[in-house]
C-alpha cells in the first residue's frame, strides 16, 4: 500500500488527489488547516463530490502543515503532493499580500521537514504567476514556456507576492536536489477550475452569475473583460501530474496548461450561451484584474506525454450541470 501525504488536501486541488489516491487503495495523510479565503472544506461535513470518510483509508489532521511537521517525522511516504498555501481569488493575492507572504514560511518549512524525512518523491505546486508579468502585457504578450524562468539568469519580475513565494519554493526544490538528493517535479498550473471550486475564483462565480442572471440583457464581468487567461479543467491537471511525476526527479518545472487564450468576456458568453441566452458582456474596470494574457505554452507537457482532455465549453456544462441540481 502506498503512503501518501497530501498538505492543503482539503482545498480544491487537493480533494482531487485524495480521491484519486484513496480509490487506488493508497494511505492518504490530509493535512490542512481549512483557513478562511483558502477554500478549504472539512471533511467531516463531507466534500462537494465525495465523502472521504467513507474510506477507512483516509487520515486526516485539521492543523497548519507547519505544526503537522514539527509533529511528525514519517519516513516512509512515497509521494508528497504539496499543496498548502495561502491563496484565494484575484482580490486575495492583491488585498492581502503580506498574508499571502505567509507561503514563504510554509515552503521553508517544508523543505526543512523533506532533509529529514526524506520522502521519496514531492510534486510541488507552483504556479503561472511565477512567470514575468512583463511578458503577459497587452502591448506584447506570449505564451509562456518553462525556460523562461532561470534561476541563473534574469527572471524578471512575478506577480505579486504570490508569485515571489512560488518561485522561492521552485528554487528550494532545486537546492534540495542538488544538496540532499531529495526528488521533486515543480508544477505551474495556469487557470485551473472545477464544479467544486470557491467562490472566490472567476470560474464559479461567472458561471453562477451568468445562471442569476439567465435571460437578462447584459453580464458583468471584473476589469476590462479583455484579459485573457488559459483555463484547464482540474481533472486534466490531476493526469497531467500523475503521468509526469516519475519522469523529473531534480525539482524541474512544467506547464498544466492548454495554450488557448479565452478573455473573460468569452468566457461569459459561453456560459450565457449554455444557460440559454446572449447578453452583452460588460467588464467593470474598478475590480482588479491580473495582467492581460497569461496563456501557457504545452510543448514540453506534451514532450512528458500529457495533453489536456476537457475543452473549456464542456468544463463550462459540467459545473452548470451541478449548479442547477444544488
Amino acid at each position: 500500500m502506498q503512503k501518501i501525504l497530501i498538505t492543503g488536501g482539503a482545498g480544491f486541488v487537493g480533494r482531487r488527489f485524495c480521491k484519486r489516491f484513496l480509490d487506488q487503495g493508497a494511505e492518504v495523510h490530509c493535512v490542512d488547516p481549512v483557513a478562511e479565503f483558502t477554500g478549504g472544506i472539512d471533511p467531516d461535513g463531507g466534500w462537494p463530490l465525495f465523502n472521504p470518510r467513507d474510506y477507512d483509508n483516509f487520515k486526516f489532521y485539521q492543523q497548519d502543515c507547519r505544526q503537522w511537521f514539527k509533529e511528525h517525522g514519517d519516513d516512509d511516504f512515497d509521494y508528497v503532493f504539496h499543496l498548502a498555501a495561502m491563496v484565494g481569488g484575484r482580490a486575495m493575492i492583491e488585498n492581502h499580500p503580506l498574508a499571502v507572504a505567509d507561503d514563504l514560511s510554509i515552503d521553508a518549512e517544508y523543505w526543512q521537514w523533506a532533509e529529514k524525512a526524506k520522502p521519496s518523491k514531492t510534486a510541488c505546486f507552483s504556479s503561472s504567476a511565477a512567470y514575468p508579468i512583463g511578458r503577459q502585457r497587452a502591448e506584447g504578450y506570449e505564451l509562456l514556456t518553462e525556460d523562461m524562468i532561470a534561476f541563473d539568469d534574469d527572471i524578471g519580475m512575478p506577480d505579486m507576492s504570490y508569485g515571489w513565494a512560488k518561485l522561492t519554493c521552485e528554487y528550494l526544490a532545486r537546492l534540495a536536489y542538488e544538496k540532499h538528493g531529495l526528488k521533486s517535479a515543480c508544477y505551474r498550473p495556469f487557470s485551473g477550475y472545477g464544479e467544486d471550486q470557491d467562490d472566490s475564483y472567476p470560474f464559479p462565480s461567472i458561471c453562477k452569475r451568468a445562471m442569476a442572471h439567465k435571460g437578462e440583457d447584459t453580464l458583468t464581468v471584473w476589469g476590462t473583460g479583455d484579459q485573457m487567461r488559459d483555463f484547464i479543467y482540474i481533472e486534466d491537471c490531476v493526469d497531467g501530474v500523475l503521468q509526469s511525476i516519475d519522469k523529473i526527479d531534480d525539482g524541474d518545472a512544467l506547464n498544466l496548461s492548454t495554450g488557448i487564450y479565452t478573455s473573460f468576456k468569452q468566457f461569459a458568453r459561453i456560459a450565457a450561451e449554455e444557460c440559454g441566452y446572449e447578453p452583452e458582456v460588460i467588464g467593470l474596470s474598478d475590480k482588479p484584474a491580473g495582467v492581460f494574457a497569461r496563456g501557457g505554452d504545452t510543448a514540453k507537457q506534451k514532450e512528458f506525454g500529457f495533453e489536456y482532455n476537457v475543452s473549456f465549453r464542456d468544463g463550462i456544462r459540467k459545473a452548470l450541470n451541478l449548479y442547477q441540481t444544488v
